[in-house]
């Protein structure tokens, strides 16, 4: 049974003051950023901070007394375990969670927080899934997939009904894909009512099962990495999923770990959103449309779905600063000097005069240059952007110092 628009229409009505309808308003910093008509539906605003407990509530609701009174189990990096959670407990069901043990603190907490068993296993999706199934099967419980049932995928919908009412003439849709549970619920429900509109997904480079499942025909495993957007990080797209992908989903997009980190700079900058690695990915791709081959986007009325906010705070100062020096306003400079007193004052005296400001400063004696003479410098330097960069680069070079950076 494939999922219709029907059964989201169903799941909107039955899910009616118990999800947020997150609004979906216009940005002017990003679209002047992304050359579009840039909405951001912002579905890290939901009570759990993901748009994961539309398809858990959904699913919860449709089981039946008994199985609700023996209670459920799932495997989630996070936001689909504190969706389930959540309503659980509204609900007065059972749960239990497997994550895998690399999971955000900020989500294991906050799980734990809203009644649940936590049980950390393994060190990916894939093996947590696999315990969760197994627990499953010996203590009764109610398997709930984090994507791959068509209750979640419906409950997932959802979303895509409220894009349509809140943004008229929207002519793209971009989201974030990790299992592809959110990308098939919104796709069939923008392609049924606008068939016109683009429904766009974007993966992270480091787990790009649907892009390379839509190009082989099939579900494809991939190996994944480690990412900035560990919400994605699922390394074998939903085969209910894909089969819906194949038929609502017109391009796929994959970006990378520094665009991510861009992506994440922008929002906390201009729009003041704490958003994670997963939610930020559509922006991510909009700024780098161009290089990924996005075509045909330019000056058009797109949504972002901006779909979980529950970074790990212990994340956020590493992501600023990869930002920034992805942008140029951070750079890592090595100068070697003469190993005496006065020539460390004299770098910082050049970099001080074009404007640089020193974070950080190691002074490497011990294992520094082979010349025993020589010390090694780094330095950190916060910049205004790459062409700065240059005119620091340029004056260490006119003041005679060796440098690299």
């Amino acid at each position: 049974m494939s999922v219709t628009l029907e059964m989201i229409r169903g799941a909107k009505e039955r899910m009616v003051g118990a999800i947020y309808h997150s609004p979906c308003p216009y940005s002017l910093s990003l679209s002047k950023l992304c050359g579009a008509e840039v909405y951001c539906k912002l579905d890290h605003l939901q009570m759990t901070g993901s748009f994961k407990e539309r398809g858990a509530r959904n699913k919860l609701l449709q089981l039946s007394a008994q199985r609700k009174n023996t209670g459920v189990i799932a495997a989630s990096a996070g936001n689909h375990a504190l969706g389930l959670a959540y309503h659980g407990g509204l609900l007065r069901v059972p749960v239990t969670v497997v994550m895998p043990k690399w999971a955000p603190i900020v989500k294991v907490s906050n799980c734990r927080g809203f009644g649940a068993t936590v049980i950390l296993h393994g060190e990916s999706f894939d093996e947590a899934r696999a315990e969760a199934e197994r627990l499953a099967a010996e203590r009764g419980l109610t398997f709930v997939p984090a994507f791959d049932d068509v209750e979640v995928i419906a409950g997932q919908g959802t979303m895509g009904l409220e894009i349509l009412e809140d943004v008229p003439g929207v002519e793209a849709v971009v989201v974030p894909v990790g299992g592809g549970g959110l990308i098939a619920g919104v796709g069939t429900a923008i392609k049924a009512l606008r068939p016109q509109v683009k429904v766009i997904g974007v993966e992270s480079l480091h787990a790009p099962t649907l892009k390379r499942s839509l190009e082989a025909g099939r579900v494809i495993r991939v190996a994944t990495q480690p990412s900035l957007a560990d919400g994605l990080n699922v390394a074998e797209c939903g085969h209910e999923c894909f089969a819906i992908a194949q038929r609502v989903v017109d391009e796929v997009a994959l970006v990378d770990e520094t665009q991510i980190a861009k992506a994440v700079l922008r929002l906390l900058e201009l729009e003041k959103m704490v958003v994670e690695g997963a939610g930020a990915v559509g922006l991510a791709a909009m700024m780098h449309r161009e290089a990924l081959g996005l075509r045909g986007l330019e000056g058009k009325k797109i949504v972002l779905v901006l779909c979980g906010g529950n970074i790990d705070m212990t994340l956020v100062a590493r992501i600023i600063d990869r930002g920034m020096a992805a942008d140029g306003r951070l750079a890592r400079i090595t100068v070697h000097i003469p190993d005496r007193p006065g020539t460390l004052a004299k770098v910082l005296a050049v970099i001080g005069e074009t404007g640089g400001s020193i974070k950080e400063v190691t002074h490497d004696r011990h294992f520094g240059p082979a010349d025993v003479a020589l010390a090694r410098v780094s330095l950190v330097v916060e910049t205004r952007d790459a062409g700065h960069v240059a005119e620091i680069h340029a004056a260490l070079k006119a003041a005679g110092m060796m440098f690299e950076g």
